[in-house]
């Protein structure tokens, strides 16, 4: 059976989704990854959002968009957050977990970097794996009309 990752699409007023850059890797992907124990998949995601971008979400601003296959051993639990950039300031970002990095051990954020980006762009710089989901969304899960 396929792991779950839970994640949340936060899109602001102009369609755009925010992406967080994965230190050290080149794509750019949505604040996702596993529930602790006892947590519902919103709360997992909402915990993830907190810790990779310190962006708090509240549970009834999240409309859940579904589980979906991702990769072959790997589901995605989405959720979507529509959000005002003058209520998020992606410049105050900051990604509280950390894992050591492979070469030094050195503890280093998950996340380095964060900005809001247009769907057309979206191919360009998340994973294969990632856009693939996103395409089954109308217009990348930015739009309203999932």
């Amino acid at each position: 059976m396929p792991t779950t990752s839970y994640g949340v699409l936060i899109v602001n007023e102009q369609n755009q989704l925010l992406m967080a850059h994965a230190t050290g890797q080149k794509h750019w992907d949505i604040p996702k990854g596993g529930a602790e124990a006892g947590e519902s998949a919103r709360e997992a995601a909402i915990r993830e959002v907190r810790e990779e971008t310190g962006i708090e979400l509240s549970a009834d601003s999240l409309e859940e968009l579904g589980r979906m296959p991702y990769r072959p051993a790997k589901d995605l639990h989405l959720f979507r957050a529509f959000v005002h950039t003058r209520d998020c300031d992606i410049s105050a970002c900051k990604c509280t977990s950390f894992f050591p990095h492979h070469a030094s051990g050195v503890m280093t954020p998950e996340v380095d970097q964060f900005k809001w980006v247009d769907p057309a762009d979206i191919p360009v710089l998340a994973a294969k794996s990632m856009t693939a989901v996103l395409r089954t969304l109308p217009g990348f899960g930015t739009t309203r009309d999932t």
